[in-house]
This record gives C-alpha cells, sequence and structure tokens, in this order.
C-alpha cells in the first residue's frame, strides 16, 4: 500500500483527487493539506467525503509529506515549484496538476506565468504526463507534469494527424471549458448570475496553454505549428469540448483517416474514437476518465474537423493525475479509474 498526500486540497480539483483516492485499492491518503483550514475535518468541507476519508486538513509541511510516496500539488501555480526540490532529494515522488513544469522554457513560462520559475533545474527533468505520448518516461519518472485541461482535450485530438504529417501545421483549436475550470475561488465573473444562461469567448489574445499545447506539437511535428487557441466559458459545471480545424495535405481520405485514429488509439484504455458520423457530448465523459474524439469532414473539403471531450476535472486533471501515478507506481493503469460517464 503506498501512501499519497494532496496539497491543496481545498478547490476543486483536490477534492476530485480525494473522490478518487480513497477507492482507489492500492493507496492511502495519509495527509491532505491546507493552511487556512488545517485542524478542520475534509468532510466538514466537503461532506461527499464522509464514511470515505478520516482525515482532517494539516498544514503543508515538508517534513511530514516526506512521510508519504508521492505528493499531489492542486495546488495555484508557483506553488509545487517551492516545494518540489525537498520532497524529491527526501525520495518522494511528486505530481505537480499546475503549470510549474510544464513548459520547458523558462522564459516563455515567467513572461505567461508572470513570476520566476523557483527551480528551473527540475524543469527539463520533468516528464509531461500525457501517458499516450510519454507512457514510457512517465514510468521511470519523479516528478511529472500534469497537462492542462484544455491541452488534453486539444492535444489528443490532434495526435494522430500531426504523428503522421497528415495536415498543414497552421491549426485552430475552438474550446469551451465549463466553470470548474477557473478554480474554486470568489470571483464576479464566477457567480451564477454572471456565468449562466450565457456563453462568451475569454483570453482570445493570449491564453497560458496556448505555448503549452504549442509545445508539444511542435515537438511531435518536429517543427513549429501555428496554433489559434480561443477557449469559452460555458454555462455549466463541468466538462471540455474542443472542435478543431486543420487543412488536410493532398490525397487524404476520411475513411482511412478515421482508420488510423481507431489503430493510434486501440490500445488506450482511456481515449475512444467514436464511430464516423458521431458527436461527442461532454456529458458522456462526465465525471470519468476518458477523452472521446470523433472526425469529420464537411462537405467532403479539404478541411478536416475534429471534436474531442472530456471532462475538465477527471482525464483533465485528477483523473489524469492518477492514470500518472498507477504508472509511476507500476500498477495496472486503469487501477481506480473505470467508472462510466454520469448521465443523466
Amino acid at each position: 500500500m503506498k501512501k499519497v498526500a494532496v496539497v491543496g486540497a481545498t478547490g476543486y480539483t483536490g477534492v476530485e483527487l480525494l473522490r478518487l483516492l480513497v477507492n482507489h485499492p492500492h493507496v492511502q491518503v495519509s495527509h491532505v493539506t491546507s493552511r487556512e483550514n488545517a485542524g478542520t475535518r475534509v468532510d466538514a468541507m466537503f461532506p461527499n467525503l464522509r464514511g470515505f476519508l478520516d482525515l482532517d486538513f494539516s498544514a503543508p509541511e515538508v517534513e511530514q509529506l516526506a512521510e508519504s510516496d508521492l505528493v499531489f500539488f492542486a495546488t495555484p501555480n508557483g506553488v509545487a515549484m517551492r516545494s518540489a526540490p525537498a520532497l524529491l532529494a527526501a525520495g518522494v515522488k511528486v505530481i505537480d496538476l499546475a503549470a510549474d513544469f510544464r513548459i520547458k522554457d523558462i522564459s516563455l513560462w515567467e513572461k505567461w506565468y508572470d513570476m520566476q520559475h523557483a527551480c528551473p533545474e527540475l524543469v527539463e527533468e520533468a516528464v509531461y504526463g500525457l501517458p499516450e505520448l510519454n507512457r514510457a518516461a512517465v514510468a521511470g519518472a519523479r516528478l511529472v507534469a500534469n497537462p492542462g485541461c484544455y491541452p488534453t482535450a486539444v492535444t489528443l485530438g490532434l495526435v494522430p494527424l500531426i504523428e503522421q504529417g497528415l495536415v498543414d501545421l497552421d491549426i485552430i483549436a475552438d474550446t469551451k471549458s465549463g466553470a470548474s475550470g477557473a478554480g474554486r475561488k470568489a470571483a464576479v465573473a464566477h457567480l451564477l448570475c454572471e456565468s449562466g444562461d450565457t456563453f462568451k469567448a475569454y483570453g482570445v489574445s493570449g491564453h497560458r496553454h496556448q505555448p503549452e499545447i504549442a509545445q508539444t506539437l511542435s515537438k511531435l511535428a518536429d517543427k513549429p505549428v501555428g496554433l489559434t487557441f480561443v477557449p469559452h466559458l460555458l454555462p455549466m459545471i463541468r466538462g471540455i469540448h474542443a472542435t478543431l480545424y486543420a487543412d488536410l495535405k493532398e490525397g487524404q481520405d476520411l475513411a482511412a483517416i478515421q482508420s488510423l485514429y481507431e489503430q493510434r488509439y486501440q490500445h488506450e484504455p482511456f481515449v475512444d474514437v467514436m464511430p464516423k458520423g458521431s458527436h461527442p457530448e461532454t456529458r458522456s465523459v462526465r465525471g470519468a476518465n476518458i477523452c472521446r474524439i470523433a472526425i469529420h469532414q464537411p462537405q467532403g473539403g479539404k478541411r478536416l474537423v475534429v471534436l474531442s471531450v472530456i471532462d475538465n476535472l477527471v482525464k483533465g486533471a485528477a483523473g489524469q493525475a492518477i492514470q500518472n501515478m498507477n504508472i509511476m507506481f507500476g500498477f495496472s493503469e486503469s487501477t481506480g479509474l473505470q467508472s462510466p460517464g454520469l448521465l443523466p
């Protein structure tokens, strides 16, 4: 039985981690931290965990966290990088669900996240935790950068096309997310009367997930990828829908591309390539660690449209982190993650 700790467990990603971990057969949650709520029972804040987790929040002290085999950081950007060096030195594995170790170009990271990196020497070592691309590296990693939610949906939707060089590298990612993607914090823009019964784009001039996605796709293509990334806020709690547009090179056939996707992902437990003509829905993945993908070629033209849906809190965050943990510990990859989506 492995001991794991969750730092920053009072956010939506943190409680989602706990929801999934408490039923995992091979791990024990040893510490759940929150400076502000230290000494308060976890199930007093999150009553869905009553009867499943008998712990109080504790302060995030490195000495206590070092008693665990692995520490998840479900914290704001800039927190994990300050504690990771000491934990790694103590032999503890680390999975960061924020962005501290995702972007390899330190100056680019500092530009987008508006802070100085505390441990740039660890960024190159960190493995980008998208198992469908980096499974072998994750297995041997001690530090994993869990991908962002938008990057997960967009990247998985495009991987087969980029790997095989089937499309021009000027791509549009039109993405939509439920409100939980903004985190569990007080903000006027996230009040029900502000975000309900409306729909809007944001971050059109620039969003920090754009360089993360471009980094991964450019590495796959072995050349720079042009990416127009536009996120939107949907009036719902969970889910991401990515509609991806790419122009096919000459001589490509939709049936062959459908077959390519099916073959590329046939052994991936958490990617579902749907039948030709399908339109995946966010509700079909709610609460599940799955990415559902469908491919279209409108009017048989040169433009390919890929639809990719995930639950931003599961495959886009906590579920993928546990998937990475399973790989790092040598467990079956799907352990604790085999629940279907929630309907209705």
